[in-house]
This record gives C-alpha cells, sequence and structure tokens, in this order.
C-alpha cells in the first residue's frame, strides 16, 4: 500500500473544523495561513521551492503569504481579492479554511466564506488596534452565528511583544463585542511572520499563559454547531434504475433518520416510514447532518427536487412570509418593485422584497431607515415568496434557516439571508408595504420584551437531546419519587441533562410558606411549574415527583410549554391501591389523616383526581421499580425526546 493510500485511511475518519479568517487589510491572514501550513508541513517541495524563488523580502524572512494569494492580481497588489480555500490536517483533526479578503468592498467574500464556518480567527494588527473592518467582520461573524472566535492580536513583534498593547486591544474588543450574539471568545497574541504562539509557543511573550492558536483550532468543540436534533432532507432528485427501487437523492441538512421512523413529505404532507438508507457502500442504520444518502420509503408517494423529508413529529415552518437578516452583495442596488429568485435548500421559487425593516450601521450597530439596500449593505427585511418554503429559524437550523436572492436576468447572486421567523403582516405578494404614518410611528412602544439570552433550541443542540418535562402523579406512597430518582440516574448515565423536582427539595424554599389546603396545593404546583418552565427552556429533562391531585393544575403546567412543544410534558400515571399505599407508609401519615391529626389528606379528607388521557400509566403493585423505569424512557424515546 503507498504511503498516499496510508495517510488517506489514517485521516478518512477525523473530525474536521471548517474555519474562516478575517480582518481588516494587510493584518496578514495570508501570512497566518501560510505559517500554519509551513509549521504543520503541510507544503509540497515544489511550492517551497517557488515561494523562496519569489521571496522579495531583504530580511530573511520567507513570503508565506504567496501560499495562498493564488491569483495573480492578488500578488501583484499584495492582497487577497476572492475566497481561497486551503487544507491542512494535524494528527488531532483536518481544517479547511476560507481566507478571505479584507477591503471593505469585498464584504460579500466574507460573507460567503464563512457561511459554513464553525470558528473564525479575526486578525487584528497590533499597531492599529480595532478598526471599522473589523467591527463589521465581527458583526457578520455574529449575524452568521459562528459560534467560536479566535481574536488573533497579530503583529507583535512590531510593537515590541508589549503585554500592556495586547490588554489595551483585548479591552477594546470586549468593549465592542458586548453587542454580538457570541459566546465564545478566545484572545493569542501572535506574530504570523516570526511564528510566535502559532504553532510552537514563542520564548519573546512569557507573560501570556494561555494555548497558541493552533491547539485552540484543535481542542475546539464542534458537534454543538450542527443541528442533531430536527430531520430535514432537501430532495435533490429522484432515482429509480430499475422497476424494483425507487428513491430520493440528498444530503442531511440537519437530525438524524433510521429505517422504520415515520416521516412527512412537505410540501404534499403525505407520510410514510423510511425503508433503507441507502449509499454506494451499502446500507446505513442511520444518517446524519451532512451525509449524502438515498432515502426509499415504504409507501409511493410523490416525491421530487424541492421536496423536504421530515420526521413527521418534527415538522418546519412552511410558509411565504419571511422575516430576515440580508446581506446585499450587488453592485446594483435592491428593487422593491422587482421579482427575484430565492434559493432555498434545494428550492426555488419567485420572491419580492416587500418590506425593508432596518439598515444596520455596522459600525455604531444602530438602525437606519433605509428605501433601498445598495452593496455590502446589511439589515433586517421582510420578502414574500410565491411558493410555501419549510424553514427553521437560522438560530436553530443555518441549513434550513438561509436563502440566497438571484437576479434572474443575470443569474448573479445578489443577497444572502438568515431567517428569523416568519413576518406577520406581510403585504400581498409582489407589493411594495405602504410606509408607516407619522403619528403610527409615534404612538408605537419602545420596550422590547428580549427571550432568552441563549433559546433553548440552541441548548438542544449543545446538550444532543430535547428538552421535556416527565410530571409523575400519584397518591402518597404510590412511589412516584423513587421512580423519578431512578429515571434520573438512567438518563443522567446515558448523558441525558436531568433536573429533578419533588416535595423534599421545593418544601422550605420555593412554597415553604404554603400548607395543604386546596389552594396552597394549586399554589404549590402552579409554583413548581414555572421553574420546571425554566428548566425546560433550559434544555433539561425535567422530572417533576408531586401528589398533584388535581387534573386542572397538571393541565396548566402542560399549558405552560409553547404550544408546538408539548407534545414533550408526559403526564405519567404512578398508579397504586391505596392500600398499597397506606402500608408503605414508614412516616405514618396515613395513620396521622385518618386519626385527623393532617387536615386535607390526598387519599383520606381530600379527593385524588386520576389522570384523564395520562401519557404513561405505571403500576407499582404489579411491577418492580426497573421494569416502571423502562416504560418512562420508552415514553421519551418516542417522542424523540432522548
Amino acid at each position: 500500500m503507498s504511503t498516499i493510500d496510508t495517510d488517506l485511511m489514517e485521516t478518512q475518519d477525523m473530525d474536521v473544523l471548517r474555519f474562516t479568517t478575517a480582518g481588516s487589510v494587510d493584518d496578514g491572514k495570508s501570512t497566518l495561513i501560510g505559517r500554519l501550513m509551513y509549521d504543520t508541513q503541510e507544503i509540497f517541495e515544489e511550492k517551497m521551492e517557488e515561494i523562496e524563488r519569489n521571496t522579495q523580502r531583504d530580511d530573511e524572512e520567507l513570503e508565506l503569504a504567496l501560499l495562498t494569494d493564488g491569483l495573480r492580481a492578488e500578488r501583484e497588489q499584495g492582497i487577497t481579492i476572492d475566497v481561497a480555500y486551503r487544507y491542512f490536517s494535524t494528527p488531532e483533526r483536518k481544517f479547511i479554511i476560507a481566507d478571505t479578503p479584507g477591503h471593505e468592498q469585498y464584504t460579500r467574500n466574507m460573507v460567503t466564506g464563512a457561511s459554513t464556518a464553525e470558528l473564525a480567527v479575526e486578525l487584528i494588527d497590533a499597531r492599529n488596534g480595532v478598526l471599522e473592518q473589523t467591527r463589521r467582520h465581527g458583526f457578520i461573524t455574529s449575524l452568521l452565528q459562528i459560534p467560536h472566535v479566535i481574536v488573533a492580536v497579530n503583529k507583535m513583534d512590531l510593537v515590541g511583544y508589549s503585554e500592556e498593547r495586547f490588554r489595551e486591544i483585548v479591552a477594546e474588543y470586549e468593549d465592542f463585542a458586548e453587542n454580538l450574539d457570541v459566546q465564545d471568545i478566545t484572545f493569542v497574541p501572535i506574530s504570523a511572520l516570526k511564528g510566535d504562539n502559532v504553532v510552537h509557543h514563542s520564548d519573546n511573550m512569557p507573560w501570556y499563559e494561555g494555548s497558541t492558536l493552533l491547539h485552540r483550532l484543535e481542542s475546539v468543540r464542534t458537534k454543538s454547531t450542527r443541528n442533531q436534533v430536527d430531520f430535514r432532507f432537501p430532495v435533490q432528485t429522484t432515482i429509480r434504475p430499475h422497476q424494483d427501487f425507487r428513491g430520493f437523492a440528498g444530503q442531511v441538512a440537519s437530525g438524524k433518520v433510521r429505517p422504520g421512523e415515520e416521516i412527512t413529505v412537505l410540501p404534499s404532507g403525505y407520510t410514510s416510514e423510511v425503508d433503507a438508507i441507502t449509499t454506494l457502500d451499502g446500507d446505513l442504520d442511520e444518517a446524519g447532518p451532512g451525509e449524502s444518502v438515498v432515502l426509499s420509503l415504504e409507501d409511493e408517494i410523490d416525491v421530487s427536487r424541492g421536496s423536504m423529508i421530515v420526521r413527521s413529529r418534527n415538522k418546519p415552518d412552511v410558509t411565504r412570509q419571511l422575516d430576515a437578516d440580508l446581506c446585499w452583495m450587488n453592485e446594483e442596488a435592491m428593487r422593491q418593485d422587482r421579482p427575484y429568485v430565492l434559493q432555498h435548500t434545494t428550492r426555488r421559487t419567485q420572491a419580492y422584497v416587500s418590506k425593508i425593516v432596518y439598515r444596520t450601521n455596522v459600525e455604531t450597530f444602530h438602525r437606519e431607515e433605509a428605501d433601498t439596500f445598495e452593496l455590502n449593505d446589511i439589515g433586517r427585511v421582510e420578502i414574500e415568496t410565491a411558493d410555501p418554503l419549510f424553514v427553521d429559524p437560522y438560530k436553530i437550523n443555518r441549513a434550513t434557516g438561509s436563502f440566497i436572492l438571484i437576479d434572474p436576468d443575470t443569474n448573479d447572486t445578489v443577497a444572502a439571508g438568515m431567517i428569523r421567523g416568519v413576518a406577520e403582516d406581510v403585504t400581498p405578494f409582489g407589493q411594495q408595504a405602504e410606509p408607516q404614518a407619522e403619528d403610527e410611528a409615534e404612538s408605537s412602544p419602545n420596550v422590547v420584551w428580549e427571550g432568552l439570552q441563549i433559546p433553548r433550541e440552541e441548548r438542544e443542540k449543545q446538550n444532543g437531546h430535547k428538552a421535556g418535562v416527565v410530571w409523575l402523579t400519584g397518591l402518597s406512597g404510590a412511589g412516584k419519587s423513587t421512580i423519578a430518582k431512578a429515571v434520573e440516574e438512567r438518563l443522567f448515565d446515558d448523558d441525558v441533562q436531568t433536573m429533578m423536582l419533588d416535595g423534599d427539595n421545593v418544601r422550605h424554599g420555593l412554597s415553604g410558606d404554603l400548607g395543604f389546603t386546596p389552594a396552597d396545593r394549586t399554589e404549590n404546583i402552579r409554583r413548581v411549574s414555572e421553574v420546571a418552565r425554566l428548566f425546560f427552556e433550559q434544555g433539561n429533562v425535567t422530572l417533576c415527583s408531586f401528589v398533584s391531585p388535581y387534573q386542572e393544575d397538571r393541565d396548566r403546567a402542560r399549558e405552560l410549554l409553547p404550544e408546538d412543544v408539548r407534545d414533550r410534558f408526559l403526564e405519567v400515571h404512578v398508579d397504586c391501591p391505596l392500600e398499597v399505599c397506606k402500608e408503605r407508609d414508614t412516616k405514618g401519615l396515613y395513620a396521622k389523616a385518618e386519626a385527623g391529626e393532617i387536615a386535607n389528606f390526598t387519599g383520606v379528607s381530600a379527593p385524588y383526581e386520576a389522570p384523564e388521557d395520562p401519557d404513561a400509566v405505571v403500576n407499582t403493585d404489579e411491577d418492580d421499580v426497573e421494569a416502571c423505569v423502562d416504560q418512562i424512557v420508552e415514553a421519551l424515546q418516542a417522542r424523540e425526546i432522548v
């Protein structure tokens, strides 16, 4: 076997990180990439000889930027013009780099290169600090929801490797980044030309105790960047090599699918089950994000390019009205009186920009009124499409939350969009929105209620499972808490994020001021329900173990969840005969209640309303704890929560 074949076998299963570089002109992006490739020995000998021949510096440093500036115009001007994709690997992982231009006029190229990135390396010239283009790129990074940012303060050799200067730039960038939606920012002082802190630690900056830039690239987590929960399969084409096989080819945009799962085809709404997942190498037991496969279904239904196959219990929004962030990428300004072609996954349709909500000043982050968008403008718009699209918010799903607009006359891509959600009150198709009246604008409230800083969907994506509430109700002594604790242990062992609420951990704090009157019981469940909702929004599977004797209170707890995810509230009836519950009563509560020492005790002096239509029933008189746990976990799996 050849060395090349051996290398390919060793690296084909390695993790891949896609990252982009950004920064102002001459911040050293190309030199940095050249340094990474040079120090990791990823340069062919012929290329190395070419660099040595073309190096024009008077000193001994190699012109590493020549590794990436491949266009003649780039070499002549000493700048990067177009997006250049480079590849290298280390023993830890493989890398795909999008080297993007620094000039403001090429901002659209930066958007293109960053659209699939999981990390951005933002370079700052230590002599210049944070510039307008730095802010522009930072804003785009936030807009594109790139989860990880490395701020590489470059050319530290030209400021005497000054710690003070580095700290000044860190403080300046952190102040600016308070306006960005980026959760993970790392600062590294480097000299790409000299190699300081790029691949190897620098002796010139002993005050810096952090990791090198390469180590950060090797160690950053990437699994959370892809939506593993919501199965979306845009169909590219139908494959029918013979009469006995009909399959639908495409790439899994997000989520996972297995044979036997019930699916729905959009826009028709027909349902079926996955019969097989086929590849050139054979059938698969499961397909996940990024895998190109052919799905065959149990039933003969109409599926074609532009259709989307989704899990029946987890569907995207189907809409012709989009609320979106838009980056205009064409020299010709936007026109609201003309149609564009909107490309979303594998689906194309005619579209109009029906309303410009605002344009963003990327230097000040102020929202400005605008009649049109010109080259490199970024802002918020509403779009009306001729045909329905199957979308998720970009924050949840980058694959189904993004689109491009195409000029139908030239076939040029004129804009890239990130979907916020479904727009309301969009004007009729092909018409422009009426301007808002002055008195109406003045009367608009200034208060905007903010949602959670990190949406539940993002937490679910990071956790690798959905949020859910398991509400165990039953008589005192039925075994609710015992089963809840056992379920939590099982889920915890399976890396599921959990939280458990029961009488013991809410009695002295959350509900310490309440007694056992019917009104107090209702208030107790109301408080617990609100806490359960918060843990649900944190992405946890929350286990609630309470007698909760009233059906109305339990229904209210379910209704606190958003309407589209209320099927993730599992009401579990822990059923056990009253006499058995009394026998298990080690605290003697039933005896005290029957003696009149405890008032309003459920099952003695107060009624218990058994669930009218529970999601699961476990009988602790007939089944042991493990069998009850199995039933509840299976119910969670059936709802695709875990």
